[in-house]
């Protein structure tokens, strides 16, 4: 039995998960589940970053208090763009900003006057998002902020954490690329968008690749936590670079959704593809595993409904997610649709009233109880997974007839069966936890467990048998399409 650790921190809780090969089979356990929640101060918006350390370090002892203190190696995955900077004594500078922090309201456009959009995606090939590395730094910069000017370093989220187990200052690109700074034709800093924006190129840590041992568990940390020193690996350490190296897929190329608060939908492609359609599309071609590209599209995903819940369970509404189901079946179908994606809803105070407004000022009927904003929430999202997905049947050249669908999402079925339903492909469902998975899989490949990225995928679906859902009521679904389309004028 060869036992590894996976930390996957997500946007809203993170997980470190005990990873167990024995032979050709892949097992997995939770270890220790904590909340990652944003902290407002004032008018700005904050990870708990010391927190996280310390909940790194939790899920450390209790590896060893359950008796897995054999473990070979360990590896973080967490959402992307975000970043700690550090002074020239490699003292934190701040709590770090969460990528939902205003700051970058309006900034994109700004930085457009600099260099263009076209120029910008030429370089790296990435879709544009204002929360991006890039325009976060071109606001600290506007905002002559004291954090830039004393800067002597950046790491993304997992790296200032693997610094802090290892001592290494390493950027790995998988999570580098979501920047919107890393060079698409090689895995180097684009030194001329740097010198463009006047973002100081000296604090970008060296680039290494996924599978890399990064370092090793620095002998005060593995004394405090009472473990041995070991390995510490750059997996892909950006969450959907793991989930994607953990799609059970026999066949290439396929189509996978990586869904959760954000929905991740794309293929693997050899190339980045930096066409002018692929700029219209707005998607992105982010470096994954195994020299591979992840031509993409981030859609929103279950934040909508995660924010309902939130608003909610604020007013005492008593709405769970076990009666979901139910809740929809009892509403009428597709009375009203939204671009999941409209900047109305990227951080509302209230979602239920956002969403109403919405389909207010788009002459539409106004969900009105929870059952009708969760189905037009769900509905809106699975019509949009089509888009997307005819999107990059366009700009790959692929059809595909076979939908992969990963993470905790999964655990929607109606969403499955929904998602099935708008895009008339196979839904295959599984694994739920692919980003600790595929963070699972890269250490095992970089100890030498496995030989490639093939052997693994092929043990994942020895391991975890997914489900399946198929297509029906199609004509429904098709007009239910087109409403969706000159509703939101995508």
């Amino acid at each position: 039995m060869v036992n590894v650790l996976a930390f996957d921190l997500g946007a809203s809780s993170g997980r470190a998960v005990l990873g167990s090969l024995e032979g050709e089979t892949l097992a997995m356990r939770e270890i220790h589940r904590f909340p990652n929640d944003p902290v407002q101060v004032g008018n700005r918006l904050h990870w708990d970053i010391l927190r996280l350390w310390h909940e790194v370090k939790q899920g450390l002892i209790k590896t060893r208090q359950q008796g897995f203190g054999d473990i070979r190696s360990l590896g973080i995955d967490s959402w992307a763009v975000d970043f700690g900077l550090l002074d020239a004594k490699n003292e934190l500078l701040g709590n770090p900003f969460h990528y939902r922090d205003s700051q970058t309201n309006g900034i994109m456009a700004k930085a457009w006057q600099e260099v263009s959009q076209a120029e910008i995606f030429n370089r790296t090939g990435i879709q544009f998002l204002q929360f991006n590395t890039i325009y976060q730094l071109y606001a600290l910069k506007q905002a002559h902020s004291p954090l830039l000017g004393n800067a002597a370093t950046l790491l993304l989220i997992p790296e200032l954490l693997r610094y802090w187990l290892t001592g290494r200052k390493l950027s790995e690109w998988t999570n580098a690329s979501t920047t919107q700074l890393l060079s698409a034709a090689r895995p180097e800093w684009d030194a001329h968008l740097l010198n463009t924006l006047q973002i100081p190129g000296a604090i970008f840590a060296p680039l290494v690749a996924p599978g890399t041992i990064a370092g090793e568990l620095l002998p005060d940390v593995a004394a405090e936590v009472k473990l041995p020193v070991i390995p510490v690996i750059a997996v892909g350490e950006h969450d959907t670079a793991s989930a994607v190296a953990a799609v059970p897929a026999g066949e290439a190329p396929f189509a996978y959704l990586s869904c959760g608060t954000w929905s991740l939908i794309g293929t693997e492609v050899k190339t980045p593809v930096l066409s002018g359609r692929a700029l219209e599309f707005n998607v992105t071609n982010e470096r994954g595993v195994a020299d591979t590209f992840r031509l993409l599209k981030n859609v929103t995903g279950l934040w909508l409904a995660q924010e309902c819940y939130r608003t909610w369970q604020k007013n005492e509404l008593g709405i769970t997610y076990g009666q979901e189901a139910g809740l929809i079946a009892a509403v009428p179908a597709f009375r009203s649709v939204i671009d999941p994606d409209d900047a109305m809803f990227a951080a509302p105070a209230d979602m239920p009233r956002q969403i109403q407004e919405y389909c207010r000022q788009s002459g539409q009927p106004v969900p009105e109880s929870p059952g009708e904003l969760l189905r037009c929430i769900y509905q809106s999202l699975a019509l949009k997974y089509r888009l997307v997905l005819e999107q990059l049947e366009e700009l790959s050249g692929e059809r595909f007839k076979t939908l992969h669908m990963v993470g905790g999402g999964i655990q929607n079925e109606w969403l499955c069966q929904a998602t099935a339903d708008a895009t008339g492909r196979t839904v295959v469902a599984g694994p739920q936890e692919a980003s600790a998975l595929g963070n699972i899989l890269m250490q095992y490949i970089a100890l030498g467990h496995f030989k490639d990225l093939g052997q693994a995928r092929a043990a994942v679906r020895r391991s975890f048998p997914p489900k399946e859902y198929y297509p029906a009521t199609r004509q429904a679904w098709d007009r239910a399409y087109q409403g969706f389309r000159q509703v939101t004028n995508l």
